[in-house]
């Protein structure tokens, strides 16, 4: 099975690439479970400008910066959206790389590890509508992380203790989910 841990901040000084490497390493130790990072930054991606809706491209893109990324959109079972809040809403690096692409994400399950002021609950809500657009399948367990909590005053990731066993109900979650599809 193949979890795709998506980065989904593209600021500098981002708190998502520290997230998304601890998503990453809890999930790559599960047996038979291969976790991929893929951090929207890395991959450059133009803004959704192509006349031609991605819904209806069946994964043939004009631009090869879109086509990497619907590569390794496509080689993944399920993904963990890692997700900030930006203006109680989703982040728009994050929603552009989404709607870039089509059927790379129907019917494959997702999970969520949000951060923010309150745990980017708002982001996650949103996230859940979004998704249901292509039939992808939500655990109900997330993670929410604080940035008054589970953030040191210089910015180093510090979860709190509790966390951990939030991100592995989360993770059991999802790896039984992707099982079923």
């Amino acid at each position: 099975m193949k979890i795709g841990i998506i980065v989904g901040s593209v600021r500098q000084g981002r708190k998502a690439e520290q997230v998304g490497e601890w998503v990453a390493a809890a999930v790559a130790a599960r047996d038979g479970v291969e976790a991929t990072l893929l951090d929207i930054a890395a991959f450059d991606l133009p803004i959704l400008m192509a006349p031609t809706p991605p819904e209806n491209a069946n994964k043939k893109y004009d631009d090869p910066l879109v086509t990497a990324w619907s590569q390794a959109i496509d080689a993944q079972d399920g993904y963990v959206f890692v997700t900030p809040e930006y203006n109680h809403s989703v982040p728009g690096a994050l929603k552009n790389a989404y709607d870039l692409l089509g059927s790379e994400w129907s019917g494959k399950t997702v999970a969520f590890v949000g951060y923010g002021a309150t745990g980017a609950i708002r982001s996650v809500e949103h996230w859940r509508q979004i998704t249901a657009i292509f039939d992808m399948v939500g655990t109900v367990q997330q993670v929410g992380l604080g940035l008054h909590t589970d953030f040191a005053p210089d910015g180093g990731f510090t979860p709190v203790d509790r966390r951990t066993g939030e991100l592995a109900a989360t993770i059991d979650a999802l790896v039984a989910l992707t099982a079923r599809r």
